[in-house]
């Protein structure tokens, strides 16, 4: 049996937001609420945007742009551990080459 999805109350920038979502991902919710906040809190006080709207975008944007680099590093690193994984292969492949086979 489904259950309905928690209304989740959320304050961003001295405003609520009431939120739809399913009961297990609640706290994650929060979690995210409240980074979003201080993110857009830090970019207010900051002086240089003004505006609800232009603070979000600002925010938005360098978020994704955080999220592009994770993305990338993790790419990278995914590369190199193959590399890695490779050459420990052929490694491992070379040295039972020269091996005499065991008998039993």
């Amino acid at each position: 049996m489904s259950q309905d999805p928690a209304r989740v109350s959320v304050r961003i920038l001295d405003r609520d937001y009431v939120i739809a979502c399913a009961h297990e991902e609640r706290p994650a919710l929060l979690d995210a609420a409240e980074y979003l906040n201080g993110r857009m809190r830090e970019v207010r006080d900051s002086g240089k945007v003004v505006g609800l709207d232009r603070i979000a975008v600002m925010v938005a944007l360098n978020m994704a742009n955080e999220l592009l680099q994770l993305r990338g590093r993790d790419t990278r690193s995914a590369v190199e551990t193959g590399d890695k994984l490779r050459s420990l292969r052929e490694r491992i492949e070379t040295a039972l080459g020269h091996s005499q086979p065991l008998e039993l």
